[in-house]
């Protein structure tokens, strides 16, 4: 009973966030450029990209429409690999003149002490990097045998500011699977405070190889992982924010899962298209920043995204937990769109007492 109220207060609250729709995060997919080449990339990236990385000053335009920022604004730097950009210490610098928070997401491999000051002079406010196993593991899925010596490094740099909101994501899949007990040591010591974990979305390269994916037992091993490591307070670790798991809901993250693509968070991609989280099908794009004015897109477009009654579709039509899930994340809905691509709260009950 307890936590059937609870969920329908969330459900109050999710509706009132949806109404208010303040703009919290805008990532800038601002190269789809990529030192890397990774098996599970999902947008495909590369050294050389079909897109010339967007000019700044073709961003700032946009980034000046938004109206009376809330406090909690920041500007989300995302490629590709962001560091590839020899401006991106003036990106950060414009960024903080108009008052607003800056953070990035990047792969490590070019982190060093002297970037590290660098951006941190440009006001760099947050920082997430991805390290995916330990050395062999983390190297194959990265495909470069020198990715784990970079990342370490870039690890230590980020871990030993103060200044920086720094977390570490991981991606899981078959061959880090067993190595998660090992990264938790790994993060502790090198003075991480934050992990996140993600599962590979079947998109992308990562799309026909099975070894990116986990079965549902281990899915539900990852789910028991999470939980008991949160009982541990040594490390915040939690589930990604993409997907609704039932019953591991209050056990694996801080609150109730909430997709916010297109409520609380936009993005404006490497074209100019404007749309929500980087991760999602493109076609979801709203409008585009070289013939519309941004801001004004995001308080009267976005449809799709703050009435997800359409998502009640395929295996999402009978299902009783609909209205705690909504279609699970939105990078879950590619190609027809006619069924969502993977279910967490399915798979889990797949497993139940086996």
């Amino acid at each position: 009973m307890v936590t059937m109220l609870k969920q329908a207060l969330f459900r109050v609250f999710r509706k009132l966030e949806t109404k208010h729709h303040e703009l919290n995060y805008l990532f800038w997919e601002c190269t789809t450029r990529c030192n890397l080449n990774c098996r599970h990339c999902g947008s495909d990236c590369s050294k050389d990209s079909f897109y010339k990385d967007m000019p700044l000053d073709d961003f700032l335009k946009a980034l000046d429409t938004i109206e009376s920022p809330s406090e909690h604004f920041t500007v989300v730097l995302t490629g590709g690999e962001p560091l590839l950009r020899k401006d991106i210490e003036l990106c950060g610098r414009e960024i903080r003149k108009r008052g607003m928070r800056w953070s990035m997401v990047s792969n490590g491999y070019l982190y060093n002490n002297e970037k590290h000051i660098s951006l941190l002079n440009a006001g760099l406010g947050a920082l997430t990097i991805s390290i995916d196993g330990l050395e062999s593991s983390h190297n194959w899925l990265r495909n470069n045998d020198k990715s784990f010596e970079r990342v370490d490094i870039a690890i230590g740099l980020a871990a030993s500011s103060s200044r920086l909101n720094f977390d570490v994501v991981t991606c899981v899949n078959k061959r880090n699977f067993q190595e998660l007990e090992e990264i938790r040591t790994y993060l502790i010591q090198k003075g991480v405070k934050a992990w996140r974990l993600f599962t590979i979305v079947p998109i992308g390269r990562a799309k026909e190889d099975d070894e990116m994916f986990l079965t549902d037992h281990q899915f539900r091993e990852l789910m028991d992982f999470i939980s008991e490591s949160r009982t541990r307070k040594d490390i915040d670790v939690k589930f990604s924010c993409e997907g609704f798991v039932g019953e591991y809901e209050s056990k694996v993250r801080d609150s109730n899962f909430f997709c916010r693509a297109g409520i609380n968070i936009g993005s404006i991609l490497i074209d100019g298209s404007i749309s929500a989280c980087p991760n999602i099908d493109r076609t979801f794009s709203q409008g585009n920043i070289y013939k519309d004015n941004f801001f004004s897109v995001w308080q009267t477009k976005y449809e799709l995204f703050r009435d997800r009654s359409w998502t009640k579709t395929g295996k999402c039509t009978e299902c009783k937990d609909y209205k705690n899930c909504q279609g699970n994340g939105f990078h879950y809905w590619h190609g027809e769109k006619k069924n969502v691509l993977v279910c967490h709260n399915e798979r889990l009950k797949k497993t139940t007492n086996c």
